[in-house]
Parts: structure tokens; sequence; C-alpha cells
């Protein structure tokens, strides 16, 4: 009898250890689902924001997002925390799993925030379908448990055997052992009970120990994704989504008031380096960026370095008043220009500083800090600029980095400074029809180079956008003709903006129309995300090139999801593939696979097909290899005046 309590006891603790694993397991694999899941839809919806039109309204984006991504709630604010839309939660959680969630969340509201857009995302994701399905697996191991625990004693040896494949050799051994024992007995005595629980209770042990080595695996498996997905890969700084969850969980949403200096630094020179010289180039100046800002600051404590996007750093101070954070300026700006002297560059950064306190929402601190930039950029190579609080209470004031840009570009136009260089597309056969591309530099009164993608995007913003493309126009014309170079073919760049307005447009004609001859022999270049944005205006921009006697290019191809019909319907002479498509492509056989496609089907339509980003003699070969009709990029042909 005292055998039989013993064994029963033994039951009874195999039962509750079982049981206990089981569900820490269950619990711990929930947790670690519901981990990755919102991390990789965080990842995706931030993507898919950055790529989405900006006209798209907030109803239909709601839309999208919810049937794409599968999300359960959402709410779309815009950066001063107004909600534009919202679509409630649906469902609810499992029963079990909505007991595991009042005690530990295991669905948190995620944050996706895009300042280009004006837009902060909050949603959650549906996990019902995953979590039902491990809520079965779960009530299926707890059946076993107890049907394993309670059976008579002479099934135990069946069930053990059964189970063996689950528990592991070891276990196995020591269990058949255990009833190997009991078979030569009819009856279990207390000798053999002691036995028993000697034997099993260390295998158990190890099960335990071996279960929670797992455990440990999958924990510090999440813990590396979301690593991966928190860091930007070319700095191995943390990223945008870093940035938001340490601003919300450490500074915005926390009891004790925190305050410190927000510091944004763009690099002003990224995309003139990524299209004359390289991405690798490019790679290679943000991470010396990268570099200055982490010596920087590291003489504060505390401090922390995020990359947002591809030209844009953050730098958080905690503790520091902004008076002395002018001091980190005077530092960046030193380190800025001396990094200059040993670079072919016309700047390197600027960088907008603010406050920031735990009642300062981030939509807020984010609008004042790059209007605190846009100050900088049109003050002198590598500025910075402090916005203060007093400056911000007064509309006027805090508009200041506008109207100072809007200062400059109305120089820029009335004194006609910009400055012509050309680079040259070389055929990569005999039949190819290539030309050399025209590019754009805009000069202070003070003879300094401004940052040109700056320069474009404030002008964009000012409204003068189409003026400059007049100017640029303008200028290309009288060059071509004071230099006698009518026998060329040249390229000019025109913002989608402005190909789009139909003022433009008639002005455009009418100039072209002026010298016909030269006309003939331009080619205007619009980005294939412009055309997308308005196919009938792009159509009625391109029917107009052509009744000219000029050509079209579209370039940046390949990096939107325009089918061919599209290019078929509005008939462009070249099609130039993005410079992300050329990086490394005699080891990338996917983009090889893609371009010898591309090319394949441009050709059927009688288009034209360019490679940029050239930049080695491995990646000509390939181009020509491919049948690309040209190439142009740093190896190739370095800029020159023209």
């Amino acid at each position: 009898m005292a055998g039989t309590t013993r064994f029963f006891l033994l039951q009874i603790f195999f039962f509750i250890s079982s049981f206990t694993i089981g569900t820490y397991l269950f619990v711990s694999n929930l947790q670690s689902l519901a981990s990755l899941q919102q991390l990789q839809t965080q990842k995706a919806v931030d993507y898919h924001l950055k790529n989405t039109s900006l006209n798209v309204d907030a109803e239909t984006l709601s839309t999208q997002l919810i049937i794409t991504f599968n999300l359960n709630r959402l709410i779309i604010k815009d950066l001063d925390g107004n909600i534009l839309d919202s679509e409630p939660g649906r469902t609810s959680l499992p029963a079990l799993a909505d007991l595991i969630h009042n005690s530990t969340p295991l669905i948190r509201p995620q944050y996706v925030v895009n300042n280009d857009s004006n837009l902060k995302l909050e949603f959650t994701i549906n996990l019902t379908n995953e979590i039902e399905y491990a809520q079965t697996q779960f009530f299926v191991f707890v059946f076993f448990i107890i049907t394993l625990s309670f059976v008579p004693f002479i099934s135990v040896k069946t069930i053990i055997k059964r189970a063996q494949e689950s528990i592991g050799n070891n276990m196995s051994l020591l269990v058949d052992s255990f009833i190997e024992k009991n078979d030569k007995n009819s009856q279990l005595d207390t000798s053999i009970a002691k036995q028993s629980v000697s034997a099993i209770f260390p295998s158990i042990v190890r099960l335990n120990t071996y279960l929670k080595r797992k455990q440990q695996e999958i924990e510090n498996s999440a813990l590396s994704i979301k690593q991966q997905a928190f860091k930007d890969s070319v700095t191995e700084l943390g990223n945008r989504n870093l940035f938001v969850e340490y601003y919300e969980q450490n500074i915005e949403n926390t009891e004790v008031n925190q305050f410190g200096t927000l510091a944004m630094v763009r690099c002003s020179e990224l995309q003139l380096i990524n299209q004359t010289r390289g991405f690798h180039h490019g790679d290679e100046y943000i991470k010396e960026v990268a570099q200055l800002l982490l010596k920087a600051a590291g003489t504060y404590a505390g401090a922390t370095c995020y990359r947002l996007n591809s030209s844009d750093f953050a730098v958080l101070l905690p503790n520091i008043p902004i008076k002395e954070s002018e001091r980190f300026g005077q530092d960046l700006q030193a380190k800025f220009t001396e990094y200059q002297r040993g670079v072919e560059l016309s700047s390197v950064a600027n960088t907008g500083i603010v406050s920031y306190s735990s009642t300062k929402p981030l939509g807020e601190l984010l609008s004042q800090v790059d209007t605190a930039l846009s100050l900088a950029q049109s003050k002198q190579v590598n500025a910075w600029h402090v916005q203060k609080e007093s400056d911000l209470m007064d509309n006027v004031s805090a508009n200041f980095g506008n109207q100072n840009w809007r200062t400059v570009i109305d120089d820029v136009l009335n004194n006609s400074r910009v400055q012509l260089l050309i680079q040259t597309i070389m055929p990569t056969n005999r039949s190819a029809r290539v030309y050399s591309e025209i590019l754009a530099r805009f000069k202070t009164a003070e003879d300094q180079i401004l940052p040109t993608a700056s320069f474009l995007a404030m002008a964009e913003k000012l409204d003068q956008i189409f003026h400059v493309d007049k100017m640029i126009v303008e200028a290309a014309l009288n060059s071509i003709k004071t230099l006698n170079l009518a026998g060329q073919f040249f390229g000019i760049n025109i913002t989608a903006r402005s190909a789009h307005d139909e003022q433009f447009l008639i002005w455009l004609e009418r100039r072209l129309l002026k010298d016909s001859n030269i006309s003939s022999k331009l080619i205007f270049e619009i980005s294939e995300f412009g055309l997308q944005q308005n196919v009938k205006a792009s159509k009625r921009f391109i029917d107009m090139i052509h009744r000219v006697g000029a050509r079209i290019t579209v370039e940046r191809f390949g990096v939107g999801l325009t089918s061919f019909k599209f290019f078929r319907d509005l008939k462009p002479d070249f099609i130039k593939m993005d410079a992300s498509y050329t990086r490394g492509l005699e080891e990338d056989k996917n983009n090889q696979y893609f371009m010898r496609l591309i090319v394949d089907l441009a050709h059927r339509i009688g288009v034209t097909v360019l490679a940029e980003g050239v930049e080695s003699q491995e990646e000509k070969h390939i181009v020509e290899q491919l049948c690309l009709d040209g190439a142009q990029g740093y190896y190739i042909e370095k800029p020159r005046e023209i």
C-alpha cells in the first residue's frame, strides 16, 4: 500500500511539473509570437507609409492598412495629435489568451511616425488565428499529461512509450528502466518505489533545465530580431523605430519630468554623392558623419544617437539646458568643417537644436526641430541653429526658417545664381542613343554652393519650384547656344510638380519652339514616382515634349510598382534604372535577372535602357553583358563644368 501511495504521489508530482512547464512554455511562446509579429508588422507598416502617396486621404490609407496587414485597431493622427481616422478593435482574444493578456499584455500598441506625410499611426495587430492554434495545442498537451498521469498502472508502460519522442531519449531510458523493474515483481515494494523516485526525479530536473535553456534561446532569438529591426544597417545606430520607442517610453510617458536637448543633423550632400559618386561613397559619407556625432555626443552623460532616415540623424542629450547646447552645435560645426577639408564636398551637414521635456509630444518636437534645421541650412556651410522656447511662442519667429529660405531662393532666382555641370552617359554599343545629363548647383551671394536637395525641397515647399525649373531650362539653353553645343544631346531634370502644372507646360512649349534646333537635342528626365502621381498630366507633358521634337527619360525606374502598360501608354524614349539595381550587380543574380527582363521588355516597345550609379569595372562589365544601352556613374565620368 505504501508503495502504491508513493507511486501515486509520483504521478501527481509528474503531472504538476509537466503542467507547470507546459503552461510556462505556452505563455512564453505566445509572448514571443506576439512580439515577433508586432515588430515585423511595424516595420512593414513603416515601409508602406514611406512609399505611399502624400495625397492619399486618411480614410483610404486606413482601409489599405487594415486589409493589407490584418490590423485589429488603428488610429491615424497628424503630428499635432489630431485624430484623422480610426478603426476600433474588431475582435477579442480567445479565453485562455485573454486571461494571460490581463496579467501580462500580449499585444501592445505599436507606433509609426512619418514626418513627410505628417502622420502618426497607432495600431495593434490581429493574432486571433495564431493564438487559437497555440491554445488548441496547449489543450492537447494538457489532455496528454492528464492521461499519462492518471491511467491505471498497467497502462503506464504503453503511454510512456508513446510519450518517448516528446520527452527525449534520456527521460525515456530512465522510465523504461523503472517499468522493467516493476515487471519483475507483481507487487510494488518500498525499495522499488524509492529507486523509481530517485531515477525519475533527476530526469525531470534535467528536462526542466533543457526546456529553460530552449526558452532562453527563443527569448534571445526574439531579442536579436528586435535589435535588428531597431538597428540601422549602415551605421549600427538605432533607427527611427528605436528613437520613437525610447522617447515615448522614457521621456513622454514618464511621471518624473524629463528634460534635455534634441539635435537633428541633416547630411546635405548625400543625394549628390549617391548620384555622382555612387552609393558606396554615400555609405562611407554617412558612416563618417555618424562617427563625428558619436565623438561630439560622447562627452555628454547618457547621450544617444539615432539614424532617422537616409540623411537625418537625431541626438538626445539628457539634462542639457538649451543654452549649453550651443557648445554642442559649435563642436559639431568644427568637426564637420575639418572633415570637409579632406574630401571633395561643398558642405557636410547642418544641425537644428531644440529643447525637449516630458510635456512636449514627439510630433510637436519634430516639427520644431525641423524649423530649426531649415534655418541652419539657410545660414552657411555646416551651420547650426538653436530654436529657443521664446522664439517658438511667436509665430513670426517660429516661421523664420522658411522666411529665411524664401530670401535665399529669391536671391538665387533674381540673380540667376546657378552653376551647370554635365555627366556623360557612355553608350555600351554602337547603335545606342545616349546623352550627357545637365546637373544644376545653386549659389549664395557669397558664391557658396547651397545643398542641392535642401534647396529644391524648400523651393517646392515654398511654391517656387516652377521658377527654379524655368531658371535651369533657360540657363541650359543659353549655355548650349553660347558654347555652340547644339550638335550634342543633353538631359535636363524637371520636377513632377512643374511637369504637371499647366502654366509651366505652356511656358516650356513656347520656350522650346523658340529654339527648335536645340529642342530636338534635349531629353527631359522625370522620376517614375513623379509620373505616377498624375498619369493624365504626365501623358500631357510627354505628348508636348514629343510634339516639339524633344525626348523623355523616366529616371529612378524600378523603385515603384509601375506596369509596362503604363509606359506603353506614356511612350517614354529612355528609362534609367535606379542606382540601387546597379549596386553590387556583379554578385546579385536576382538584380541581374530583373534587369535582363526589363531590357528585353523595354526593347520590344522601343525604349532605350540606361544604368546609373556605375561605380566599378565589374559593374560596367555586367551592364554591358545584360545588353543595357548606356551606363552613367562615377566610374564612367565625374561631373564637370559644361
